[in-house]
């Protein structure tokens, strides 16, 4: 990677809100699996057990970032999901199947889904509010 590339992502990630943050980590969790599916796919152990080992970095530290006071049952769901993340991945990395990674795909595209709409409906509305308040 040149230097100005790594600075620029360097630069992205320290001015990015809690929201764009939480997205490029889910952007990362579906590359790594992804590429450890490639990986599998290509017979090469030990870049799946690199790409794996990137997934569940990204999972864990997601799963330790929920706040289960305010978020509830829906801190409760999601724990549930990374939990399955990490089963299936490890279970991929140790039987060395692509199959278990298809399913952890399928759940972080889904999440990642989601939380993007959401953070799309809350920015409009913020943005709603501010015209309505700016024009009273």
């Amino acid at each position: 990677m040149s230097y100005g590339l790594g600075a620029y992502k360097k630069t992205s990630i320290h001015t990015a809100s809690k929201e764009q943050i939480l997205l490029m980590l889910y952007q990362a969790a579906i590359k790594n699996c992804k590429k450890a599916i490639e990986s599998i796919e290509a017979k090469d152990i030990a870049k799946k057990g690199e790409y794996i080992g990137k997934l569940q970095d990204i999972v864990i530290e997601l799963n330790n970032s929920l706040d289960f006071e305010i978020g509830g049952d829906v801190a409760q769901e999601l724990s549930s999901l990374y939990d399955y993340i990490l089963f299936a991945s490890t279970q991929a990395n140790i039987k060395i199947e692509a199959e278990p990674l298809n399913g952890c795909l399928q759940v972080l595209g889904t999440l990642y889904e989601g939380w993007n709409d959401a953070i799309k409906g809350l920015r409009k509305e913020n943005a709603t509010k501010k015209e309505a308040s700016s024009g009273a």
